[in-house]
């Protein structure tokens, strides 16, 4: 039988659609049709549809509704993700890595097409506000990934920092491990870590038939991470922390039998496959590297340069648009950071202040304890503020931790680890503790705002405390509102008080102009074609990052196109959204309930924002008018 979807609309004389699309599972249709016959007789092709009789042939139509699309696609989601299903709760799929071979991957694409055919038949329905905001956030999701589906991304499954080679640092992280089916299915899927590395080469081999790579300036770093994971002994290796503490209630003679099953799967399968691994990046894949900046040399690259710019920013905007609105917010940013200069008294150039503040050691931590201590206190401080900004706050608590030693060097300044309420995980703000004369403790603040509170956790655990909502829609994260709320968050906590001196404030806009810049950076490199050179100086000349932070971030934008350019569209657009609503409502806007109408509906897109942000300000006005006619 063939199954393809067909729109119906509600002037549809058969009644039984009631406010659905429908579907059908039949032999062909005949050129002459007659009316349909409704059959209640139960029919073995037919278990969830009602039987019609139409020229003769049976036919099944199978009523379509928001409801069971929204099912069926969360259903396929899981089934393709066995790390999103195995923190779920699938035991099975805890065994698992993913597959990600290119028939499993079209597979994929081909259940978003049908999806899109059937979302697409249930547009005219009537539905109610929740109804709607689920219809459109499934549109928004499906059209995101179809988006990208001509581009054969799996050819590139790694960027500077992160990827296939080291997600399991945090997959281990992230597991509970409380019963010794939780240690069996670990060591599974440890030793499923060759089969998946196979699969990734032979993608990455395909990207070097056709000539699309990663940048050679980022596979050092790479290479050096992949060989640490490659040494010592199973007992030694990171992937065997979980097995070093086990719960009491586990006899001790299985815990024994546990970690031989740990060892065996590390020394046995994960071991190997990274030698391996080592050993193709350094013979095969380094040779063939990307030599040029950006991926916009050619045809191909351009348009998925162009693709990438909309799916990042969520709006209808090309590279042109995004690299002289980055223009415009540098020169801008840069008047602030030169009047803060100005009045500390400064006798000296732009260039010899950020050089006072990259090697003075008054602005640097003498110890990894000494840093992660002033986030912590940082942290706990922004926690003091919350309720004066925030109606509504997570339950679900966070830490601060070191960036586990093995990525430290080539990860980033500091990253937001999501929590999972469900599993009793906390999230973490991960902070980077390596090379410390880097780390200056004038950004600091700026950066426990966006990673902790009001940043990323405080977004992410809403998002996912939603209750009454699809399941997809608590893990939703587009990035140009997710990262957009974490800079708004870094101006935000300015109001609250955070920033104590001069210094850290110079920090913050610092901060604005790394985000401005990347605008600018990242259209230069991957659509205006250029070099890396030309990148660093937007950074060097504009700001007072660290040389090896901008090091590592340009080697995030070279190999990572496009995401960069979420953080500042999506605050730009959130400023402007607060900015209208503090004129429309004056004296009435509440920054907590503004703040609640952003996130209380999780990741959405920036258009989807936008027109709920109008929605609210309509009712808040319509509220303080009748308020006033009250008798």
């Amino acid at each position: 039988m063939t199954f393809f979807s067909s729109p119906l609309s509600l002037q549809s004389p058969m009644r039984y659609l009631l406010l659905s699309a429908t579907l059908l599972l039949s032999a062909p249709f005949a050129a002459a049709q007659q009316a349909p016959v409704t059959t209640t007789m139960p029919m073995p092709f037919c278990p969830e549809g009602a039987v019609i009789i139409v020229d003769g042939e049976r036919e099944c139509r199978i009523s379509d509704t928001l409801d069971k699309l929204i099912a069926d696609f969360e259903q396929a989601m899981t089934m393709g993700n066995p790390i999103s299903a195995g923190s779920e709760g699938d035991r099975d799929a805890l065994r698992r890595m993913p597959d990600v071979s290119p028939e499993q991957i079209e597979i994929g694409f081909d259940k978003f097409r049908r999806f899109k055919g059937r979302h697409s038949a249930l547009a005219d329905l009537p539905m109610d506000a929740k109804q709607q905001m689920n219809f459109d956030l499934l549109g928004f999701v499906i059209d995101q990934r179809l988006l990208l589906a001509d581009f054969d991304e799996a050819r590139i499954p790694f960027t500077n920092d992160s990827g296939f080679f080291n997600e399991m640092s945090y997959i281990s992280r992230q597991t509970s491990f409380e019963t010794s089916d939780d240690f069996e299915a670990y060591a599974a899927r440890l030793s499923d870590i060759p089969r998946y590395f196979r699969q990734h080469r032979a993608n990455m081999k395909r990207g070097i038939e056709t000539g699309v790579t990663a940048s050679a300036d980022i596979m050092p770093g790479i290479l050096e991470t992949v060989q640490t994971y490659a040494k010592g002994s199973a007992e030694r290796h990171s992937f065997y922390e979980p097995f070093k503490s086990m719960p009491d209630s586990i006899e001790p003679a299985e815990q024994k039998r546990l970690k031989a099953l740990g060892k065996a799967a590390i020394d046995m399968a994960v071991i190997p496959a990274y030698k391996d691994l080592a050993a193709f990046l350094e013979n095969e894949y380094m040779p063939k590297a990307r030599t040029v900046a950006g991926v916009g040399t050619t045809p191909e690259g351009r348009a998925y340069y162009e693709a990438l710019t909309r799916y990042f920013t969520t709006l209808d905007i090309t590279p042109e648009e995004v690299h002289n609105i980055g223009l415009s917010e540098v020169t801008r940013i840069r008047a602030q950071m030169d009047a803060i200069i100005e009045d500390v008294g400064f006798n000296g150039t732009f260039a010899e202040f950020v050089d006072y503040l990259r090697n003075d050691p008054i602005f640097y931590a003498t110890s990894e304890e000494e840093l992660l201590k002033e986030a912590a206190w940082l942290a706990k401080q922004i926690d003091g503020k919350m309720p004066e900004f925030f109606r509504t706050l997570p339950r679900l608590s966070y830490g601060v931790m070191p960036v586990p030693k093995e990525i430290a060097e080539n990860y980033t300044t500091g990253r937001y680890w999501n929590g999972n309420p469900t599993t009793g995980k906390a999230g973490h703000y991960v902070v980077n503790t390596s090379n410390l004369p880097q780390r200056p403790l004038y950004n600091l603040p700026a950066l426990t705002a966006h990673e902790g509170v009001p940043g990323h956790h405080h977004q992410i655990s809403l998002a996912q405390e939603m209750t009454d909502v699809p399941r997809f829609r608590q893990s939703l994260y587009p990035n140009a509102f997710g990262e957009g709320w974490g800079l708004y968050s870094e101006r935000l906590v300015e109001e609250m008080g955070l920033y104590k001196t001069p210094y850290e404030h110079f920090g913050r806009l610092t901060y604005e102009m790394w985000r401005a810049c990347r605008l600018v950076v990242d259209t230069g490199m991957h659509y205006k074609g250029w070099t890396r050179e030309q990148a660093e100086a937007c950074f060097f000349e504009n700001s007072a990052l660290a040389p090896a932070n901008i090091k590592t971030e340009v080697d995030r934008y070279m190999s990572w196109p496009g995401q960069a350019l979420a953080y500042k569209i999506g605050e730009l657009k959130i400023v402007e959204l607060r900015e209208r609503a503090e004129d429309a409502l004056g004296d009435d806007f509440s920054i907590r309930d503004f703040h609640d109408a952003v996130l209380l509906d999780g990741g959405v897109s920036l258009a989807i924002l936008e027109e709920k942000i109008d929605r609210w300000i309509a009712s808040e006005k319509s509220e303080t008018v009748n308020t006033v006619k009250a008798p």
